[in-house]
């Protein structure tokens, strides 16, 4: 991956808390993802990852802090107007269209980037999708085949396994052409092969297509893998945010909560990284 720290990030998040009632779901927490990288967001259930991502991504407003896109401040702004920024995510369960095929989910995706005015007047109207223009195939066969969809474009949804329509979602999340995805536990309900080839779809995503990605996933090992950096949340609070290798050697995030996972990852792991924040 070729991560830019330096640069501007695509998303950052400063001493974000949110309060509901009495309880303290964050607490001042800082987030920062680069152009062109991964980021993984870890954490025991309760630890504030969703809440987070609410935050991030429109849904929620934070009581107190400032999320950017790109530099530019979207603290209270809705959901659509960060899709605008070039923002996209997907969640945790996938919410497809069942009988639309894996296509079509990308044909409508590219249309609302590219003819928004076009998906109203084809669905009212009844006609479906309708002709497609050229420009439109060659932007929606290149990303399918880009996420190995191409073999299955023509199926429909309701007919896939859950590894596929994972890469469905991610793919039509793709079409919007996002600077910056967040996606919501892209391996829940995966075995070991698909949750492999989501891997390195994610890191081909990253290289080929320059977006950046930010993911909250209870699969440690996965995150540890493929991330450039991690952040660790436990009951509200950032305990550690570093690089894989920083996350391993680190006692307090060993010792809050991953314990046995994060040792069984560290295979080949240098131990003795330096500390993190």
């Amino acid at each position: 991956m070729s991560a830019e720290p330096n640069a501007t990030p695509r998303l950052e998040a400063r001493d974000i808390t949110m309060r509901f009632g009495g309880l303290v779901a964050l607490d001042n927490v800082c987030l920062s993802v680069p152009p062109r990288s991964i980021v993984g967001l870890v954490g025991p259930n309760g630890a504030g990852k969703s809440t987070l991502f609410g935050v991030l991504s429109g849904l929620l407003n934070p009581t107190a802090g400032t999320v950017f896109i790109d530099g530019v401040e979207m603290t209270g702004k809705s959901a659509q107007a960060r899709a605008a920024r070039g923002m996209a995510r997907t969640f945790q369960h996938p919410e497809l269209f069942l009988s639309l095929t894996v296509r079509e989910h990308i044909v409508l995706a590219d249309r609302i980037r590219h003819a928004k005015r076009r998906v109203w007047s084809d669905l009212l109207t009844g006609r479906g999708l309708g002709k497609p223009a050229a420009a439109e195939n060659q932007r929606v066969d290149a990303l399918l085949d880009a996420l190995g969809l191409g073999p299955i474009r023509h199926r429909c949804v309701g007919d896939l396994p859950l590894g596929s329509c994972r890469l469905v979602e991610v793919a039509r999340a793709l079409a919007v052409e996002p600077t910056v995805l967040l996606l919501d536990e892209p391996s829940s309900g995966l075995d070991v092969r698909e949750t492999g080839e989501l891997a390195d779809v994610m890191q081909r995503v990253v290289a080929e297509r320059g977006v950046s990605l930010l993911f909250v996933e209870h699969d440690v090992e996965l995150v540890l893998r493929i991330c450039d950096s991690v952040t660790v949340l436990d009951f509200g609070i950032e305990i550690a945010s570093g690089t894989p290798a920083q996350i391993r050697s680190n006692p307090a995030v060993r010792a809050a909560y991953l314990g046995k996972e994060i040792e069984q990852s560290a295979t080949g792991a240098d131990w003795n990284q330096g500390a993190v924040r």
